[in-house]
């Protein structure tokens, strides 16, 4: 503030010294020169972004990722816009301070933004209907808020909402331009609240979440982001382990591989996780939705995995475990790659009523995604690719005793390195049969096998960083 005033001050006595130099400027200029020039500079004073203190560095990132669908279920098609939920449009803060030459603290701190999430679209609105507000629309959320202690000798601690150990497993075995488009979530998000349909009609309220499992995003063997305690091992012969435990209790771990070997680069990533809350329900006048723990049988209640009256608050007995395997490996030269891998998670638990509808308590997926990413024009890296995704989920109590499900995908991706922009456009197609039983029948999914009206969608959007 004295620098800037005392600038000031030398700019007002240079220009004093021209009106006196010259009549005509002086009467123009008169003695408003210097308090219009400090109150200018005390204007720029206060709307000068400032980070806390000189000791924590501070860098701000994150992109805008939004996209339209348009979309065909056999019978309806629309097109709807919005924020592509494969990667949310998001802005992150990340300090750090160096305490020694080895090691350092700083904190994370990453909130996700939302119009209308795709995630939520279905035949009758893109509007979200979900009764969670996380997805809502016009919606800001944590995504992430922890704080870490880094050392290079010996790894990395973090405490706070963080991804787990298993968070993102097989998404993140993925490092071409697919990973921020179509990696092995996206089929299932691109489609999560369309409602399904068999000859042209509805079965039910059912919606393909509904038949899918896998508490993250419809994809056995990837967790989520949760309260926990987490530990990143230091990279040692290529390898880095994670491992974290969080709150009612869950517990993970995971192994990374990350290696050139002559022409060729190769990432891999197993894991395993283990879990006993099935999370809390909550309820407001669009319905009830689950928070925390996994979400394993239902994202909307938790009475599947509750112990029945007098205990029915009691989820002694539930058991998700969940695992996987991914990885991606690139002949550099030509840019050629495959991706893909393969996640399950099971399901006990100790409610007598549900254990009775949970037929297959295991879901299973398997994908690959063959591809090329190659500079060929100047503007940047362009991704060519395939995808196919094969689902064999397990019951959702009360809706479905199991289903196969077969995703096919494929698309362009142009990078362009001088706005850090990656143009997309993606063509999908989803179909397969559910199998129900007396059980399932009120709600919409009749006894026996039935065959799926095949839903096609395209998406077209763009992912911008900063």
């Amino acid at each position: 503030m004295r620098i800037s005033r005392a600038l000031g001050s030398i700019v007002c006595s240079g220009a004093a010294l021209l009106a006196f130099m010259s009549s005509a400027a002086a009467n123009d200029v008169g003695g408003n020169c210097c308090a219009d020039l400090e109150e200018r500079i005390a204007e720029l004073e206060a709307t000068t972004a400032r980070k806390g203190n000189r000791k924590v560095s501070l860098t701000i990132s994150g992109w805008v990722n939004e996209n339209v669908i348009m979309w065909d279920d056999g019978t309806e098609q629309n097109a709807y816009v919005g924020t592509n939920s494969v990667e949310q449009s998001r802005f992150r803060f990340v300090g750090e301070a160096k305490i020694t030459s080895d090691w350092s603290a700083g904190y994370t701190l990453e909130i996700g933004t939302q119009g209308h999430p795709s995630n939520q679209w279905n035949q009758n609105s893109p509007a979200s209907s979900s009764a969670n507000p996380n997805n809502q629309d016009n919606q800001v959320l944590v995504r992430k808020s922890f704080w870490f202690v880094r050392s290079k000798d010996w790894g990395q601690v973090a405490i706070g909402q963080n991804g787990t150990a298993t968070y993102h497993l097989l998404d993140d075995a993925d490092f071409t331009l697919t990973r921020n488009v179509d990696d092995a979530e996206g089929p299932a998000i691109y489609l999560s609240q369309f409602q399904l349909r068999a000859n042209g009609l509805p079965l039910g309220t059912n919606r393909w979440t509904d038949i899918l499992r896998g508490f993250n995003n419809s994809t056995p063997g990837d967790s989520g982001r949760r309260n926990v305690v987490r530990y990143d091992s230091p990279t040692i012969a290529n390898f880095t382990g994670t491992a974290a435990w969080g709150e009612d209790d869950l517990w993970d771990v995971a192994l990374v591989y990350k290696n050139e070997i002559g022409d060729f680069s190769v990432l891999a990533r197993v894991g395993y996780g283990q879990s006993n809350d099935p999370g809390t329900q909550f309820g407001n006048s669009l319905g009830t939705y689950v928070v925390g723990g996994t979400a394993c049988i239902s994202s909307s209640t938790t009475s599947a995995s509750s112990l029945p009256p007098p205990n029915q608050n009691s989820h002694q007995g539930f058991e998700c475990s969940w695992g996987g395997a991914a990885a991606t490996i690139m002949h550099t030269p030509t840019g050629i790659f495959v991706y893909g891998g393969w996640g399950k998670q099971h399901i006990e638990t100790g409610n007598p009523a549900t254990n009775s509808l949970l037929v297959e308590p295991d879901s299973q997926t398997w994908f690959i995604q063959p591809g090329i990413e190659y500079k060929w024009i100047p503007l940047g890296k362009t991704n060519i690719f395939g995808m196919y995704r094969h689902d064999d989920p397990g019951s959702n109590p009360g809706r479905s005793v199991s289903a196969s499900v077969n995703f096919w995908h494929g698309g362009i991706i142009q990078y362009i390195d001088a706005a850090e922009m990656s143009l997309y456009a993606v063509y999908g197609h989803a179909d397969g049969d559910v199998i129900g039983s007396a059980g399932t029948a009120a709600n919409g999914i009749p006894a026996g096998r039935t065959s799926l009206d095949a839903f096609q969608e395209v998406i077209v959007g763009a992912k911008i960083n900063f």
